[in-house]
């Protein structure tokens, strides 16, 4: 659910792509988002092996959802921030496929409802194997994806997106993925889902940051244009504080061993980052974007390891 145009890809300029062709599809995909949505899987899986439980089938088609239901919000996001005047020639952001004219609105509307059935047909699955919990979980996500940029009250242009990205690509993914697995709600996971549902926001924080003005002007009503760039420094630094206390306070807690505090390693990063991002403006954020996707994915993996040999620790 995070915004489509929340993590740079590394997509041929609009030029060179035909209308309609696969490439053309990939971009409106955005292959590069998806470690959002793989993350939090990655650690909600690392905790049901902690709590003693590891399903192959369910774990796998959670992945699958995660990332069908990532690729349909992109897709959402392309048309629907289109068709509210959103995406602009004065678009800061990586292409666009249905501003720069390389999907029509219909089109991509088809292509949103086959990946959302897609999901919908791995939920089915997850159902008969983890019961009707999964149900809620799944039409609420597709509910979010979509409302997120769509709708009568779309969620992001109101102020409401940092805190349903933190809900979905947090609390929802991780404990969602750890249920598959234990059908138990596992405080460790609940703990563990905070990190994730941090750094996933502070993308969006960026991403709203860089586009301040130019949201401003359509009447998108981010944080970030709500609260100025002050503000939205400052929540990208709380995140990232979020983020790494978390780990800390599972130790103290005795909940986790010191293992647990590998997601540490990659601090030095996250206090780089932030220089950064308080330093640029625009599109020079553009890369900025990408890197804290990425700091998500290396604290994602560190964290899953860490719980992972904390659990091997412990069975020994």
């Amino acid at each position: 659910m995070t915004d489509s145009h929340a993590v740079p890809l590394d997509a041929p300029r609009a030029s060179a792509v035909r209308p309609g062709s696969p490439k053309a599809w990939v971009l409106a995909a955005r292959p590069a988002t998806l470690t959002a949505a793989l993350s939090p899987v990655a650690v909600g899986t690392a905790c049901a092996w902690h709590e003693g439980a590891l399903r192959l089938g369910p774990g796998l088609a959670a992945a699958a959802g995660a990332m069908l239901l990532q690729i349909g919000a992109n897709f959402a996001n392309d048309v629907y921030d289109f068709e509210k005047g959103a995406d602009t020639a004065e678009r800061l952001g990586p292409t666009r496929a249905v501003q720069a004219g390389l999907i029509a609105p219909a089109a991509i509307r088809k292509g949103m409802a086959l990946v959302f059935g897609l999901a919908l047909l791995v939920g089915v699955y997850l159902t008969f194997a983890a019961g009707p919990t999964i149900v809620l979980i799944g039409l609420a996500s597709i509910a979010a994806a979509i409302l997120y940029t769509g709708g009568p009250y779309p969620l992001g242009y109101y102020g409401l997106g940092d805190l349903f990205v933190f809900l979905f690509f947090g609390v929802v993914a991780v404990c969602g993925t750890s249920f598959v697995h234990t059908l138990a709600w596992p405080w460790l996971a609940l703990w563990a889902s905070l990190p994730m549902g941090a750094l996933s926001t502070a993308i969006l924080v960026v991403n709203n940051l860089r586009d301040r003005e130019t949201d401003a002007k359509v009447g998108k009503r981010t944080l970030a244009v709500r609260w100025g760039r002050r503000g939205a420094l400052a929540e990208y630094l709380l995140l990232l504080g979020v983020a790494y206390a978390t780990p800390v306070a599972l130790v103290i807690a005795g909940r986790l061993g010191p293992l647990s505090l590998l997601p540490l390693a990659s601090a030095p990063l996250g206090l780089s980052l932030y220089r950064s991002v308080a330093r640029e403006q625009g599109r020079a954020l553009n890369p900025l974007l990408g890197k804290t996707a990425r700091l998500l994915l290396v604290f994602a993996l560190l964290f899953a390891v860490g719980i992972a040999l904390d659990a091997a620790g412990r069975a020994g």
